[in-house]
């Protein structure tokens, strides 16, 4: 199939690169002329394992190409919109400019009988919204709503090999031609076996939302439960153990830690919130404020162990943090705890030095008042206290002989709770865990 990816971000530069994988001919637009040129060069404009190698891979065999030109999109049968979908700065709500802008430059270069598949996480109701549009600029396309579901650092395989496929497509006969276009798409996975489901818009733009907003409140209720259990002196990763041997529960996500970031889960909970109140449901959300707010308590939290951990003052101490992008295996700082605890240890006094093995240039970009160091042996060397907060594997895997040697005083705070607290003792290393005596 011809295709075109409108928006060539995280989301839609992997997106049109697997479709390319998957034997499709692929045109990827933006208007970001950086972006676009990176893209045709074969270089990915930020970290994900596996792109680089995918972008060669497929550019090589001449089904995927990239432009700035919405006219290129004209001609292709499937149009996916994958742009991005930020919070308002002030407010809770989605800012949907970009994905107005997308669909309004789109209708022009629409044929009958087009698909034009939302991708970008929006506000339910939304796509009813954009579909009534579309009536009226480009009557014979058809909208459907197919939500994504990346993990970062793993968005190729997630793409490729997806958990399910949910499509929202109108009743009647359009909205059965619009599900066979995606299932011609989607032909390889489905044939391995895939799971999908077919529904109606409002349906399938929950679905996204949904899901984020009950992992943030798994992740918050075991973070609530860690500050339960430094009250109490109780473990947190054994009582995770053990409710996680509950098969109604399970185990993942029930990491206590420092909390989420990133570019989804905070900001679509708050969007959802907003969407709830407009909707006059806000009631039926109300227990996402607690979890957002018991996730940026984890922020402050952190900052308290860090100066209790330097003898009750961070005046004049010289912290290393360990990792800025909000989880591993990506550059993406948006809303990341590590730099947030980072910046609040700096205003308080401290001296702090950042490392990180990919996130450091959006790092600087963010929080230009920190000090960066790319190489961890300099960053820790003379430090009065480590931070891990990115469990980055080669953090993970430090040898706590070799790194004390370094260091002008041994105290660590384990921030996601993946070190081996007695390893760390027996080194002479004052190691404080989250929730863990």
């Amino acid at each position: 199939m011809r295709i075109s990816v409108i928006g060539c971000g995280y989301l839609g530069a992997v997106h049109a690169a697997c479709m390319a994988k998957l034997g499709h001919e692929v045109v990827g637009i933006d208007v970001d002329e950086r972006r676009i040129g990176d893209l045709q060069a074969g270089r990915a404009p930020f970290f994900e394992p596996g792109l680089p190698e995918l972008l060669a891979e497929v550019q090589a065999t001449g089904r995927l190409s990239f432009s700035t030109e919405m006219d290129d999109a004209a001609g292709a049968g499937v149009h996916f919109v994958c742009v991005g979908t930020p919070q308002r700065k002030g407010e809770y709500a989605a800012d949907l400019r970009y994905v107005d802008a997308a669909f309004a430059s789109l209708a022009a270069h629409l044929r009958p009988g087009d698909v034009v598949v939302g991708k970008s996480t929006v506000p339910v109701g939304t796509a009813a919204r954009l579909a009534a549009d579309l009536a009226g600029t480009a009557p014979e396309a058809v909208l459907a709503w197919n939500p994504e579901f990346l993990r970062e650092g793993f968005a190729v395989a997630d793409t490729l090999h997806p958990d399910r496929f949910v499509y929202g497509v109108p009743a009647g006969g359009t909205g059965t031609a619009a599900a066979a276009a995606l299932d011609e798409v989607y032909a390889a996975p489905l044939a391995d076996g895939t799971p999908r489901l077919v529904t109606d818009y409002a349906t399938a733009e929950l679905v996204k939302t949904a899901a984020n907003s009950f992992l943030a409140t798994k992740i918050s209720f075991i973070n609530a439960m860690a500050e339960l259990c430094d009250a109490a002196g109780a473990d947190v990763t054994v009582l995770a153990d053990a409710i996680g041997l509950d098969e109604r529960i399970g185990r993942r996500f029930l990491n206590a830690g420092i909390g989420f970031g990133g570019g989804c889960l905070p900001k679509d909970i708050r969007a959802f919130m907003a969407r709830a109140g407009e909707l006059g449901a806000d009631q039926a959300l109300t227990f996402l404020r607690e979890v957002d707010a018991i996730n940026m308590r984890r922020r402050t939290r952190v900052v308290e162990m860090t100066r209790e951990l330097c003898g009750g003052s961070l005046l004049g101490k010289r912290i290393t943090v360990l990792g800025a992008a909000f989880k591993p295996d990506s550059d993406d700082v948006r809303d990341s705890p590590a730099l947030s605890v980072a910046a609040q240890l700096q205003l308080q006094g401290a001296t702090v030095t950042v490392t990180d093995p990919e996130a450091l240039a959006n790092a600087k970009t963010r929080f230009p008042e920190l000090t960066y160091d790319p190489v961890p042996e300099t960053a820790i060397a003379g430090a009065h206290a480590l931070l891990l907060l990115t469990e980055w594997r080669q953090y993970t895997s430090l040898d706590p002989a070799a790194v004390g040697a370094q260091v002008a005083e041994r105290n660590i705070l384990d921030g996601r709770n993946v070190l081996d607290p007695a390893a760390w003792r027996a080194a002479g290393w004052k190691y404080k865990g989250i929730g863990r005596p």
